[in-house]
């Protein structure tokens, strides 16, 4: 199986960079799950058998950024090694203060990070690129994790895991629906060592019925954390944590109530260029 490329450029007085993130956002929603801001536009990629060429056409129509002309190119890319495809794009380390370094094997190794993750992204979401991903890193590396169980739903590349494990986590289990993000984060669980993590394929209805977790990350969409957060706190220890984020800053009031419902209480929230992240606690 292939992936394919859309490569969407725009017209319009908005920023280029602006426009990209809220495109993203909406096309997680049809399916995509891997994307590549460029200067003049975006390059966004789904599995061959996840594209529907009508619902791309109906968040086109529907985005909320009236004035916005769209031109798109496709592509069909077979299934290989996108190491080439990575370093094309100018894929670059990301450091955290010298908390933590995450970079790809084709990177050179650096001295002096308390954590170094080793991600061979392929063509997953979690390079720690997007402001989502960033912002649950930076949570995560203030969470005591030594010996707690671990769900990360939405796993991708599986980077959020990977630094569960590396903090001391003692079982870590990474879900994903989509068979290419579970390949990539079994990989990624071999080359930074941690044995303790364990990938499943599937959705919120494969978290395994017995094992409760201290902590919960869900870095997903919108509508997925509305339909899922019932059974992440279903799976979650009485005074467990949900990280949650994916979504804008505007929609924390909507997923608060949600959580609420479900014994889930907002003790923090954060935000980096209009993406936001959510902390919970479980009463």
């Amino acid at each position: 199986m292939g992936y394919y490329e859309l490569y969407f450029t725009y017209a319009s007085a908005v920023e280029p960079a602006v426009i990209s993130d809220l495109l993203a956002a909406e096309l997680a929603e049809a399916g995509f799950d891997s994307f590549m801001p460029e200067a003049e536009g975006l390059r966004a990629y789904l599995p061959v058998d996840r594209y529907r060429k009508e619902e791309v056409e109906q968040c086109l129509r529907n985005f909320p950024l009236a004035d916005t002309r769209f031109y798109t190119t496709q592509t069909r890319i077979p299934a290989k090694d996108w190491n080439e495809t990575w370093e094309k794009h100018d894929f670059q380390p990301v450091r955290i203060g010298r908390r933590c370094l995450l970079r790809a094997p084709f990177h050179a190794a650096e001295t002096g990070f308390e954590y170094e993750l080793v991600i061979h992204p392929k063509m997953a979401f979690g390079t720690g690129h997007h402001e989502t991903t960033r912002l649950m890193l930076d949570e995560i590396l203030d969470l005591p994790l030594e010996g707690s169980t671990v769900l990360d739903m939405g796993c991708g590349t599986a980077v959020l895991a990977l630094l569960a494990a590396k903090k001391g986590a003692r079982q870590v289990i990474a879900v994903d629906i989509d068979e290419w993000a579970c390949r990539n984060a079994l990989e990624n669980r071999l080359l930074n060592d941690v044995p303790q993590v364990r990938v499943i394929r599937g959705d919120a209805g494969q978290i395994p019925g017995d094992v409760t977790f201290d902590c919960v990350f869900a870095n997903i969409t919108r509508n997925v954390l509305l339909n899922d957060i019932r059974h992440y706190a279903s799976a979650l220890k009485s005074g467990g944590t949900l990280l949650a984020s994916g979504f804008y800053t505007e929609d924390i009031p909507l997923l608060e109530a949600e959580c609420r419902q479900n014994r889930l209480e907002r003790i923090a929230s954060a935000e980096r260029n209009h993406w936001a992240i959510m902390k919970t606690v479980k009463g």
